[in-house]
């Protein structure tokens, strides 16, 4: 009985990007250090909304290691909207506990706030490992009353130099 990752892609990839500097994730070595790190047996990637151009990224996640699951929307909302897969992961971590599956804890990829009383609740039932902050300058304010227990930054350097996508020569 492992843990189970839940990463809110939209929000990896934006607080990577905007990092001082911007660096990238390599995903393979990311679900490498999920697992290594964190004993994730499985890790669910949420992304907001399919687009027909995407579909190698797609393929480059699901190649690393991920269960992709994209939140669903209306036709007239798609390509309007933001991801917004929030409520997906809360309903979906909510779900496992509700109907007792086996799993150890829960390990959350995520800066945004939206995710605070999920986190607390889950620390209350003991049930979380640890909330994975893409950026920590920013994350949400909500993150800063944390243990270091609970929170991990992953431009941390030596994190970084674990999952960071390596430059490819000339």
């Amino acid at each position: 009985m492992g843990n189970i990752a839940y990463i809110d892609g939209q929000n990896l990839f934006m607080g990577t990007a905007s990092a001082e500097p911007s660096w990238q994730v390599d995903l393979t070595r990311f679900r490498e250090y999920l697992a290594k790190k964190y004993k994730v047996e499985k890790a669910y990637y949420y992304l907001g909304y399919v687009q027909n151009n995407y579909e190698h990224i797609y393929e480059a996640i699901q190649s690393a290691g991920f269960i992709l699951v994209f939140r669903q929307h209306t036709a007239a909302m798609i390509g309007v909207k933001k991801g917004n897969v929030d409520s997906d992961i809360i309903f979906s971590i909510m779900k496992r506990i509700y109907k007792q599956e086996d799993f150890a804890n829960i390990v959350l990829v995520s800066g945004d706030g939206d995710y605070k009383m999920l986190v607390d609740f889950l620390i209350e039932e003991g049930r979380f490992e640890k909330i994975l902050l893409p950026n920590y300058k920013r994350a949400s304010s909500l993150y800063k009353k944390l243990t270091a227990k609970y929170f991990a930054d992953l431009t941390e350097i030596n994190v970084r130099n674990k999952i960071e996508k390596k430059k490819r020569g000339p």
